[in-house]
């Protein structure tokens, strides 16, 4: 697993570094220096994938982060539908380049919870990540919530490839990604769901999967209000 994360890792940085030096090299073009939309169409994909290498090196930090007891929580009154809405504002690009929907239904009538907000949104961006990367043809995912035992509920349901009871029983595990073959069927370090369960965790909450081989996965958290007011 240790072999496949290095290489996963050095496969995540190479294609937006790639990027970035094609997007640099473009611009130089005199062609394109002196066409005010190219360069700012090329600036953008240069930020774009600069991004992504941030939230790669960030996951990684979290992990140890972790490892060493060291993160910290900044606990404050907050709406995870806020949280939801912002992060699907965000990966709204990436689903739109699969051609993909998301369908909300929030049926809890009070989303406040006392919880991390930097945090939360990053359980939530990478559940939602993970819909969209195993969902190969374009993703239909529909995020659902709803209020229960004094907490909030949300749920990302996706139609993609699904999973078995044995890959349900790894997924949570560091360094572990569902392949079929090849470690860069789906990119991805194998961090993501290690990372959401402990932010789970911290928050004294709970994370269930329903997921059949062919018929889409479901994830559903559990997250108690613990409001301080």
């Amino acid at each position: 697993m240790k072999s496949d994360f290095i290489n996963n890792m050095t496969h995540e940085f190479k294609t937006p570094i790639a990027t970035i030096s094609l997007a640099a090299d473009t611009i130089s073009n005199p062609k394109v220096i002196n066409d005010e939309s190219k360069v700012l169409q090329f600036i953008g994909m240069i930020k774009k994938e600069n991004n992504r290498m941030n939230k790669k090196v960030e996951t990684i930090l979290q992990i140890a982060s972790l490892d060493k007891k060291e993160i910290q929580f900044r606990f404050e009154n907050i709406s995870m539908h806020t949280i939801i809405d912002h992060v699907l504002d965000t990966m709204d690009i990436q689903i739109q380049q699969k051609n993909g929907r998301v369908t909300r239904s929030y049926e809890a009538g009070d989303p406040l919870i006392c919880g991390d907000n930097e945090h939360l949104s990053n359980l939530v961006n990478n559940l939602l990540d993970n819909a969209v990367k195993y969902s190969p043809d374009s993703p239909e995912i529909t995020i659902r919530t709803r209020n229960a035992d004094h907490g909030f509920v949300f749920s990302i349901e996706d139609k993609g490839i699904g999973m078995t009871k044995a890959v349900q029983s790894k997924i949570f595990e560091r360094f572990y990604r569902q392949t079929s073959g090849n470690v860069h069927d789906v990119k991805g370090f194998g961090l993501g769901l290690n990372y959401a369960r402990a932010i789970i965790d911290a928050h004294k909450g709970t994370i269930n999967v329903i997921s059949e081989p062919g018929k889409g996965s479901t994830f559903e958290v559990y997250l108690p209000s613990n409001l301080d007011i």
